[in-house]
């Protein structure tokens, strides 16, 4: 997978520029909860930052741009967390890490500010976190990472295959299931993890 590039126009180089920039990605979650996608803008986002327009154009070219970046700390926190849940181990196959994953998700599109609305960026544009791959393909590639990291796993094609189609099938049912009920309807959800543990344990018979 290529290297995400950063949608920052430059890095904060002090304490207080980053937590400036901090304050403008918690502004657009805010504003995305609020008014989704269509509703933000960069000058709301200063306001609601209490910035100066000019701070904000000085890291970030457009609404866009900020989005991204969002998605990326969206990413980054998903994939600390899964990270640690991996570490407690307990896991007897490494399909089984797939009600972990789930709760994770279902827990931060439920508490993380803008997660609702935005998760990993499809809300604005189906190519936010890495402009030659998709936005699940980008998710599948970091689990795909922990999981070889963590089980010792062969990276194959056929290990990439499942895992894109894992995340591509589970990402669209847990779509229905937030469509559904504000926090998630929590059968569909159960069928979410059903769906997906048995899709894995049918193809991946060694690992």
């Amino acid at each position: 997978m290529t290297e995400i590039r950063t949608p920052l126009r430059r890095r904060p180089a002090q304490r207080r520029s980053a937590e400036r920039v901090q304050r403008m990605l918690d502004a657009c979650a805010e504003i995305l909860d609020e008014d989704g996608y269509d509703g933000l803008t960069t000058t709301r986002i200063a306001q609601r930052a209490e910035v100066a327009i000019g701070s904000v154009y000085q890291f970030f070219p457009d609404k866009r741009a900020v989005a991204q970046a969002l998605a990326l700390r969206n990413l980054e926190e998903f994939g600390r967390r899964v990270s640690r849940r991996l570490a407690e181990g307990g896991f007897a196959h490494w399909t089984d890490t797939v009600g972990a994953i789930i709760d994770i998700f279902v827990d931060m599109h439920r508490t993380v500010p803008g997660f609702r609305e935005l998760r990993f960026g499809d809300v604005a544009d189906s190519n936010l976190l890495d402009s030659d791959s998709d936005n699940n393909s980008v998710v599948a590639g970091r689990l795909r990472r922990m999981i070889v990291e963590n089980f010792q796993v062969a990276e194959t094609p056929e290990l990439d295959r499942a895992l894109a189609i894992a995340v591509e099938a589970g990402d669209a049912v847990l779509k229905m299931a937030f469509r559904r009920a504000p926090g998630g309807d929590p059968q569909i959800i159960a069928e979410a993890e059903r769906l997906i543990h048995g899709y894995l344990a049918d193809h991946i018979k060694d690992g």
